[in-house]
């Protein structure tokens, strides 16, 4: 039987997917502000370098370097969402078990970039994801991205 614990290597880089509890919902675009604030308090408790990053909707896609020595990517995201919970207007969170104020899913995709065959298509991954969704025809359109502060070229591109 396979193993499907999480792998924690200190100064890795990983790709991860944040979805919200409720997939109709708009909120991250909505309360992009909350978001960001929530991602700046993080980074000064936990610093990191995001690589790569976009927010649609419902989801988001993240690349994210640790640094050396550090492979506590779960405080990070732990961190993240809890902020951002709790800068949203209550009328915004469905109320769970034990009367918690769920907003995000409990898990999250994650995934150790190998090498840099990998992290360029993660990275373009993520600037290609509200095409791919159908929400613009370019990235370049889609203002809650990282596409536009790397230059607006992918990855794999020159």
């Amino acid at each position: 039987m396979a193993d499907y614990r999480r792998v924690f290597v200190p100064g890795a880089t990983y790709f991860f997917t944040l979805n919200l509890a409720d997939r109709r919902s708009d909120l991250l675009i909505r309360h992009i502000g909350a978001l960001r604030e929530s991602w700046r308090d993080m980074s000064r408790a936990w610093p990191l370098e995001t690589l790569a990053a976009v927010v649609l909707p419902d989801h988001m896609h993240l690349v994210v370097a640790l640094p050396e020595g550090d492979s506590n990517y779960p405080a990070r995201l732990r961190l993240f969402k809890s902020g951002f919970t709790r800068r949203l207007p209550e009328t915004e969170k469905s109320t769970g078990r034990k009367g918690e104020r769920r907003v995000w899913q409990r898990r999250y995709w994650e995934h150790m970039i190998r090498d840099e065959t990998d992290l360029a298509a993660h990275i373009d991954y993520v600037h290609f994801n509200p095409v791919k969704h159908g929400h613009v025809t370019s990235p370049d359109q889609w203002p809650f991205s990282t596409w536009r502060r790397q230059g607006g070229k992918g990855a794999t591109a020159g």
